[in-house]
Parts: structure tokens; sequence; C-alpha cells
């Protein structure tokens, strides 16, 4: 595959709420040969039914699989694994193939080193997601505005590469950056593993009866991602688990800091660190274009 164009062949294996969100994205762009392969026979139906795709279906499907030139991976890590060992006989010579998964360490090299030489994986990172899962909960307006993390290595091509950009461009994020492995999955702990341990911890810290009946946006806007895929995050965790509990030490230390100024009755202290906590949040804001 040289390039990525409305007429390429893309295959989507996992038809959840980022593949599917893929599919739309992509179908409403213009691209022609959207297909998947997942699960569930329902999943197919859905997305047929809504115009999400050409064809799909819950089978291994080697004609399917031979024909496509672009192959995304929207499966829990472990499941990305065993798919590539049992079905990379499939893939045609020059197919590249990427994933959407949370943590790289633990995969990327791993696919590699097990992958045919006559085919490529590039992985990506889409930072984008709804707290639901399931194709019905799917939507390709959670990609405008978000950022979207190419992760290359000393084995991919520059062509590679910039085929697994433009489709994040096609997609419709905003930004596209490149990170190492090492750097995305530090990266990760913080900006997105270490909020999620704090949403859960959030809302289970208090069992009040009837909290919910008095809560304010705030408090809605902070443990949204408390609706959490359990079974994959748990994986996750696992899979950066050093990194992961660094962030996790040194946002205790902070937030002890922060008990200590209460504590003691330094305002000052505590409208300092307010202060510099609102300046950054702003460069946090998505773009508005």
């Amino acid at each position: 595959m040289t390039e990525l164009n409305f007429d390429t062949k893309i295959l989507i294996v996992g038809l959840g709420v980022i593949g599917g969100g893929y599919a739309k994205a992509l179908t409403y762009r213009g691209y022609k040969h959207v297909r998947c392969i997942t699960k569930e026979p329902k999943d197919v139906d859905y997305a047929i039914a809504h115009g999400m795709i050409e064809y799909g279906t819950s089978e291994i499907d080697e004609a399917l699989i031979a024909e496509s030139e672009l192959i995304v991976f929207a499966l829990y890590p472990h499941v990305f694994r065993e798919w590539v060992e049992d079905n990379q006989h499939l893939f045609s010579p020059g197919t590249i193939i990427t994933d959407v998964t949370g943590v790289k360490s633990g995969i990327v090299r791993e696919i590699q080193a097990i992958l045919r030489p006559d085919v490529e994986f590039i992985s990506a990172h889409p930072m984008a997601g709804r707290e639901k899962s399931g194709v019905e909960y799917s939507n390709a307006e959670v990609f405008r505005g978000a950022n979207y993390i190419v992760v290359p290595t000393d084995k991919n091509t520059e062509n590679a590469i910039a085929i697994c950009s433009k489709l994040g461009e096609e997609l419709g994020f905003a930004k596209i950056s490149e990170l190492s492995i090492e750097e995305h999955d530090e990266m990760i702990a913080f900006l997105s593993q270490l909020t999620h341990c704090i949403a859960v911890t959030l809302m289970t810290s208090n069992s009040s009866d009837g909290l919910e009946k008095y809560t304010g946006d705030s408090f809605r806007d902070l443990t949204r991602i408390a609706k959490i895929n359990d079974l994959m995050w748990s994986e996750l965790f696992m899979q950066n688990r050093e990194a992961l509990l660094a962030e996790m030490d040194s946002f205790s230390k902070k937030f002890n800091e922060f008990r200590e100024m209460l504590e003691r009755g330094d305002a000052e202290a505590m409208r300092s660190k307010m202060r510099l906590a609102s300046n950054r949040r702003e460069l946090f804001d998505k773009p508005t274009k």
C-alpha cells in the first residue's frame, strides 16, 4: 500500500465504540470500501442499517482479509495479539495494519516481532472516546478537535507513518503527533489512566444515599469517565503498571501538599496553586475550529 485514498479497501476488526467511530468517520468522509469483522452479528446488522460500512461479517472471511489494504484493529490488546497470530497468513503482501490500543509497551514490539516481514504494523492512539461501549454509542464527532498519536518504531517505514498520519487527518483529528513507545506510555499514564483512577476512586469514596439528587455539574464532569469498561481498563492498567504507579504516587504527593495548605490555613498558597491550575488548564481546551 502506497497511499490512502477514497478507493482504499479498509477493514476494521472490532466494531465497538471506537471501531464504529472510525467506520462512521471514514464512510461519511467519502471512503467507499469500509468493511468490518466483529464478534457479534447484531453489530454488523446495526452498522449496515445505519450506513456505516459497505460490508461486514462476524466470521473470518479469508477473501475479505486478503483484499484489504489497510486493517484497523480496535480490539483488547490480548485479543489483538491472538488475532494476528491466528490470521496473519491471510494478509496480502504490502498490507498495513494499525490499532487503537491505549498502551503500547506491551503490544507494539510483540506484534512487530511475530508479524510477517511483508506486512507492516504502525501503531496509533486516538485520544477520544465515549464512556459507554458498543457500536450503537459510536460517534465520529468525538474525533473532531481531538488529538491523535502515531507511535512509530525503527521497524516502520516513512510511507506507513505517513499513511497512519493521513488516517488521523481523515478521521477529523485536529492535532497529529508522534511519540516513541516509552514516551506514549508515560504520557498516557498521567493524561488518561490516572484520571480514570481518580474518577473511580472519587465515585466510590462516599456511599451516602441520595447524592445524585444534590450534585452539580462539577461532580458530573469530574466523574464522567467513572462509567468504565472494567475489563479493558484493568488490562491497560496492568500493562502500564510501573508508569501508572509513578503517576499515582506523584498525584498523592501533590494532593497531600494541597491538604497541608488547607490544614495550616494558608489561603494564599491555595490561591497560587489554583491560579497555576487555571492557567495550565486553558492550554487543554479543544480548538473551536
